[in-house]
């Protein structure tokens, strides 16, 4: 499909001889026209005001894509040909049907996503890692790159120490067996508690951490069954989101992986001691606090897996990317293992590709969770309440339709999906499930319902709509050809999402193209009496329904036929 952005500053540059790509931009009000240049910047170079510079080109560009350019005060307004613009859009569609928008590229990208604790409950301060993860996941593959979803798993460190413990110490008390995570999520407070309380409890944990390190038969065994125990639950909530990995690989699988890490920073002499503990002095890189490599008590920390899984993925993935989703609280670490990274030996390939994605929290009304505390919503718990809740809300609209418990699924867990992406990834978001599930403003029940609209309507034509019976000149009117637009910029709204990875992008696209064909369907009669009006409309909504059905699966949604 043509690049009328590049088409544009094209024409303009045959006639000065100077590149304007970077100051050609898309005009949001069609009334104003489709692509503005601001003559502006190159008034210096060319000597000459921008009003003269305007006028002048105004004067000399024609084009069979143009239909007129106006001359506003130094800028240069493109009005494009509505006919061919919508052919060319349309043409691609036809052409590409599930796959417009995609791309074909060769890069290596890894996103790591989820990565919840085993032995937890899967609280609500995983989901969003999760969502925003996937739709980053879905949108980069979509996009043709080579990529890898891989799920960290944190399976390792001291708190499986105090989980040990107690489990030795109270496991006649809980019924572990028959209800394991929530269980040993009590165990888990309990020893916390106790900890805090009696300072000889964390020392005896960290033993068991140490034990656990050092291959010691029992906590091995404890800790195997922990982690089968875990991975049942968390895949619960994974069917649920339709969420999948590509490798799954907890801390632990880096153990044998980490002596190697120690070995290379030792022999570039970047490992000192302090205070009993190694750690890498980073105060070159601008950095005053030490990452520390190796505790006092000799087991690792997380800095040590995070290093040997960069060399590892390096080796096995050879990544052009390698993306952390991960909350801002750790923002300070990745900024430690990232520079640490740079004396890995690694090319700088590998350690200019290493990108920290990090997102802001959910949290209750009442303030923020904690595992620790026993202060923490269940995803579990939180996505059977959305699907009850839009059930509710469905069958207000219709009490008799068929399948209503997977419309409601698909609404209730869109809901909860699509707030979670809905603002910038940087912002925190108090948890409001009523708002989630309402069908009215900026909410995915929104998108599904005018989604629903479309397809009821397509259901009534009696015959597919194919592309050789679109009139284009029956598109011109503002609303049929505002949803061409948001039709034509579908990839480059994924390219920006990608840039930046900031999958709100797309979501605020999609309620603009919600919204937009909202207005074209309060505005014109689609099953028009007019046949050529009627093809051409029809199959222009069609392109829009699934341009909302790709956009919405590509965050993690699916979308119901009927509601």
């Amino acid at each position: 499909m043509v690049d009328f952005k590049k088409k544009i500053s094209d024409l303009i540059k045959d006639k000065i001889n100077i590149d304007v790509y970077n100051y050609v931009k898309q005009i949001d009000d069609s009334s104003k026209g489709d692509y503005t240049f601001p003559c502006f910047a190159l008034s210096k170079e060319l000597h000459k005001s921008p009003v003269d510079i305007a006028n002048e080109l105004k004067d000399s560009i024609s084009d069979e894509s143009i239909e007129k350019i106006e001359s506003v005060n130094g800028y240069l307004n493109i009005f494009l040909n509505k006919e061919y613009f919508t052919k060319e859009v349309f043409e691609e569609y036809d052409k590409l049907k599930d796959n417009y928008g995609s791309e074909k590229n060769n890069k290596n990208i890894i996103i790591e996503y989820s990565s919840p604790n085993i032995c937890k409950p899967f609280h609500i301060g995983h989901l969003r890692t999760t969502i925003l993860g996937n739709a980053l996941y879905n949108i980069y593959k979509f996009l043709g790159y080579n990529t890898t979803g891989i799920n960290h798993i944190g399976d390792y460190g001291t708190q499986f120490g105090k989980l040990i413990k107690a489990y030795k110490l109270w496991k006649d008390e809980y019924d572990v067996e028959s209800d394991p995570i929530n269980e040993l999520t009590k165990m888990y407070v309990r020893i916390n508690a106790l900890c805090g309380d009696d300072p000889k409890v964390l020392d005896e944990c960290r033993e068991e951490f140490a034990k656990l390190e050092n291959g010691d038969p029992e906590s091995v065994e404890l800790w195997k069954k922990f982690s089968d125990w875990s991975m049942k639950e968390f895949d619960k909530i994974y069917e649920l989101l339709n969420v999948k990995f590509d490798s799954i690989k907890g801390e632990a699988f880096y153990t044998d992986k980490m002596p190697e890490v120690i070995d290379i920073l030792r022999s570039k002499n970047k490992l000192v001691e302090s205070q009993g503990a190694e750690v890498v002095d980073l105060s070159d890189e601008g950095i005053d606090t030490p990452c520390i490599i190796k505790k006092s008590d000799g087991t690792s920390i997380y800095a040590t897996r995070d290093l040997a899984a960069i060399l590892y993925r390096a080796r096995t993935y050879d990544f052009d990317k390698c993306i952390y989703v991960v909350g801002s609280e750790q923002i300070f670490h990745f900024e430690q293992v990232f520079k640490v990274a740079k004396y890995l030996g690694l090319d700088d390939k590998y350690v200019n590709g290493l990108i920290h994605v990090p997102y802001g929290l959910y949290s209750l009304p009442e303030g923020r969770m904690s595992t620790r505390k026993g202060n923490f919503v269940k995803v579990e718990d939180i996505l059977n309440e959305s699907i009850t809740k839009a059930k509710e809300k469905v069958s207000e609209k219709n009490a008799e339709l068929e399948d209503i418990n997977d419309v409601a699924k698909k609404v209730g867990i869109g809901a909860i999906i699509f707030k979670g992406l809905f603002d910038s990834r940087s912002k925190d978001i108090v948890f409001n499930l009523d708002e989630m599930v309402s069908f009215n403003g900026e909410t995915c029940p929104y998108i599904q319902y005018m989604y629903v609209r479309i397809k009821s309507i397509l259901r009534k034509c009696d015959k597919e709509v194919l592309i050789n019976d679109v009139k284009y000149d029956k598109l011109r009117n503002g609303q049929s050809y505002e949803l061409v637009k948001d039709i034509y910029n579908f990839n480059k709204i994924l390219n920006d999402v990608i840039d930046k990875n900031e999958p709100y992008i797309l979501t605020r696209y999609l309620i603009k193209l919600a919204t937009d064909y909202s207005d074209f369907y309060n505005n014109y009669k689609v099953l028009s009496d007019d046949i050529d009006e009627r093809n051409s409309r029809i199959y222009l909504i069609t392109v829009v329904s699934e341009i909302l059905k790709t956009g919405c699966n590509l965050l993690g949604i699916e979308m119901p036929e009927k509601m």
